[in-house]
């Protein structure tokens, strides 16, 4: 029976597939790790108070960059050049979404905006992760290989989407709650866009390298699509609401430590 367990358990057990998938990973958790470490940097005076929580965040980020790697080392293996069409993060910035590597490169400051934007954007992406790390925790949560990364990982992601709720909330009551809702519900329709369109991508090259047979890839693909309809219609609602989280200060110390992985 095709379950989310036997797939990841299948993509886990070869080593190319598990190869392609840990890149993937490292290498949007390390962007993660730059984009947050820049926006720290380059925080508007009215913002500076975030500084220390978008810094936890970055390291929190790069941490997972370097836990998949470990993974990658524990097998001997190297990591693989991801393909460009699974980069979730360049994908969305190729439709406008979040802030733009350019704008973060340069030394100007960043605008409250921007700030706002930063926030929009990460609410949306820290809902996807944090589902998508439940859901690899519930299949994946007590393997003796990746078990504990799959774990504190998940920890990781549902702090960071308990601050943005907060943050986004905080800049609510100043005054910004119409263009908070405009960005997230912009942001929302274009991930769940993006996300389609990475998952058919990376579950087609995980085909080849697995052998699936067409009837097996079309039935992944078939479910994709379909999680997609619902997104597009009515899903995407799930990303734009706003909480006070029952984590508060989620991102208020250090980053925690991952002896054993980085």
């Amino acid at each position: 029976m095709l379950s989310a367990k036997s797939l990841f358990q299948e993509i886990h057990d070869n080593d190319e597939s598990f190869r392609l998938f840990c890149s993937i990973a490292a290498s949007g958790e390390a962007q993660g790790g730059w984009e947050n470490a820049r926006i720290a940097a380059l925080l508007p005076e009215s913002q500076r108070e975030l500084a220390p929580k978008v810094v936890r965040h970055g390291a929190d980020e790069d941490k997972h960059g370097r836990i998949f790697s470990a993974l990658l080392r524990k097998r001997g293996l190297d990591a693989a050049e991801v393909p460009e069409d699974t980069d979730y993060t360049m994908l969305l910035e190729g439709l406008g979404i979040g802030l733009a590597h350019e704008k973060l490169r340069a030394d100007e400051s960043l605008s409250e905006r921007d700030i706002i934007t930063y926030l929009a954007h990460s609410r949306v992406t820290e809902q996807r992760a944090s589902e998508e790390m439940i859901l690899l925790k519930k299949v994946l949560g007590d393997h003796p290989e990746v078990g504990r990364a799959v774990r504190m990982i998940s920890h990781d992601e549902d702090n960071h989407l308990a601050y943005c709720h907060e943050e986004l909330l905080r800049l609510a009551r100043a005054g910004h709650g119409r263009t908070i809702q405009s960005l997230l519900r912009e942001c929302a329709q274009a991930e769940v866009r993006v996300y389609r369109d990475v998952s058919l991508a990376v579950m087609s090259r995980m085909g080849r390298i697995l052998g699936w047979s067409r009837a097996k890839a079309a039935l992944l693909a078939a479910g994709i699509h379909a999680r997609y309809l619902y997104e597009r219609l009515v899903g995407w609602r799930r990303m734009v609401s706003l909480r006070m989280p029952e984590r508060r200060n989620a991102l208020g110390g250090p980053a925690e430590a991952a002896p054993g992985f980085a």
